[in-house]
């Protein structure tokens, strides 16, 4: 079993579409289409991903969890919650999306894989 943890500003932020009047908006858009996904096949070559957390900070704070997709609000760091995660996650394995090479560090040391905000967007 595995959990995919996504860094929702990191991930929404490596597009300039305008992301910054809504953040909530472009957090909502992101959430969707990561809903619409099988998670098993959300990240080509993770495999077996069971279960995909959202992490969401400032402004995009507030947005709701659908089916599929489970959405952690933080009211602090984002990075700092979704190191949080990979630790609790480390016996199940997890896969976090995000291009931040700081954070791919923090959870590379609970054994997370990490891949690019490309592995989740859909190709424009």
């Amino acid at each position: 079993m595995s959990v995919l943890i996504v860094d929702a500003a990191n991930v929404v932020g490596s597009v300039p579409d305008g992301w910054w009047r809504d953040r909530r908006g472009a957090a909502e858009r992101l959430r969707d289409r990561l809903a619409e996904r099988d998670p098993a096949t959300v990240v080509a070559g993770a495999g077996g991903i069971e279960e995909i957390v959202l992490v969401v900070e400032g402004a995009a704070r507030g947005v709701e969890s659908v089916p599929g997709v489970r959405v952690d609000s933080t009211p602090g760091s984002g990075d700092d919650r979704i190191v949080e995660l990979a630790a609790s996650f480390a016996e199940r394995g997890c896969v976090v999306v995000t291009a931040d090479r700081e954070l791919r560090e923090r959870v590379r040391a609970y054994g997370a894989l990490c891949v690019g905000p490309r592995a989740v967007r859909p190709a424009d």
